[in-house]
């Protein structure tokens, strides 16, 4: 095990390894030097000090296998034998019945409170209330993404983790300016656990849905937010499925969110960068080509942004099909 942990060490040190396979290894060791993995639990250590003994065994011995307990073999003194296992018990456990029907009891009567105390649920939400203000208090008082993604990560919130990411946004949100550290701490989130990369994909499409509630200022900073995920792949690009880019899919704020969006992925990945990774098939929504009412709408839109360089292609095909209309037109006239 040991020699493993090295190797990955060397791994990490030599750094040509994805910042998720990164991330995981120094959580393998941060488990590693947890003092809650002991060795012996002391619950389990029952043998003295003084009457243990310790076996050394050498690979190059020869060693006896005792092969013989491998087969079955009847006792010959079975009732004496579990005779004095009675009697050995009894020592250990109570003597009398009355003894055990007590405890037998107290069992069920723990196990009743147990039943009541599960019964107990809090239908007010306070929990969930101290559950977002420990999280607001943790990113807020960090000194660092690191720091911050730690400890969060310490808290245990099985079957919350949108919580995480809900919160995330609106911290980031409520600042007056976007700070680079809440795109770092959500990128740390997802490449740690895919969990939280899905819980982003979905926050992405209820925000993108829910753009005309957003302020400006809370609009901005988490279109600023989205780009950073996207550069480093810590989000999947699939999640622009949900843009559709025409004037009657579209309204004034989706078009500046889109507009901040696009803008910082050109500033991340640069141009002909970003035009490769919109050049796939599943961007149609973005690229339109249903009508050329919506694709000249969406090639004066990355125009007004600066981003005209991307829609060469789809100035190519409103090209042809313009062409082609011509072409139809012609034939029918002679």
């Amino acid at each position: 095990m040991n020699g493993v942990l090295e190797r990955l060490r060397g791994i990490l040190h030599e750094g040509d390894i994805d910042k998720r396979v990164q991330f995981l290894i120094e959580g393998l060791f941060a488990l590693r030097k947890a003092a809650k993995f002991q060795i012996m639990h002391p619950e389990l250590d029952l043998v003295e000090q003084d009457d243990q003994f310790t076996h050394q065994v050498s690979l190059l011995d020869e060693i006896d296998g005792d092969s013989g307990l491998d087969v079955f073999q009847p006792d010959p003194q079975f009732v004496e034998n579990e005779k004095m296992y009675e009697d050995l018990k009894k020592q250990i456990l109570p003597e009398n019945e009355d003894d055990e029907d007590q405890i037998a009891d107290s069992v069920d009567s723990d196990e009743e409170e147990e039943e009541d105390e599960e019964q107990i649920k809090d239908q007010t939400g306070t929990d969930l209330v101290n559950l977002r203000r420990t999280i607001y208090l943790t990113i807020k008082s960090s000194l660092d993404f690191e720091e911050a993604g730690h400890k969060l990560l310490k808290i245990g919130i099985s079957g919350l983790e949108m919580e995480l990411c809900v919160m995330l946004l609106e911290c980031c949100g409520e600042q007056t300016t976007y700070l680079r550290y809440y795109g770092l701490l959500g990128q740390r989130w997802c490449l740690t656990n895919r969990i939280h990369q899905e819980n982003f994909e979905k926050c992405f499409a209820d925000q993108y849905s829910m753009i005309h509630r957003l302020d400006t200022v809370k609009l901005r900073n988490v279109a600023k937010l989205f780009p950073h995920l996207l550069a480093t792949d810590a989000l999947q690009w699939r999640i622009l499925d949900c843009i559709q880019l025409t004037e009657e899919e579209t309204t004034s704020l989706s078009r500046i969110f889109l507009k901040i969006l696009l803008q910082e992925l050109s500033d991340h990945l640069g141009i002909r960068l970003l035009n490769q990774r919109l050049s796939q098939d599943s961007f149609e929504s973005i690229f339109p080509k249903d009508s050329p009412k919506n694709t000249r709408f969406a090639i004066k839109f990355f125009t007004s942004i600066g981003l005209g360089g991307i829609t060469e292609n789809l100035r190519e095909y409103l090209k042809n099909m313009q062409n082609e209309g011509k072409q139809k037109k012609r034939k029918i006239n002679v």
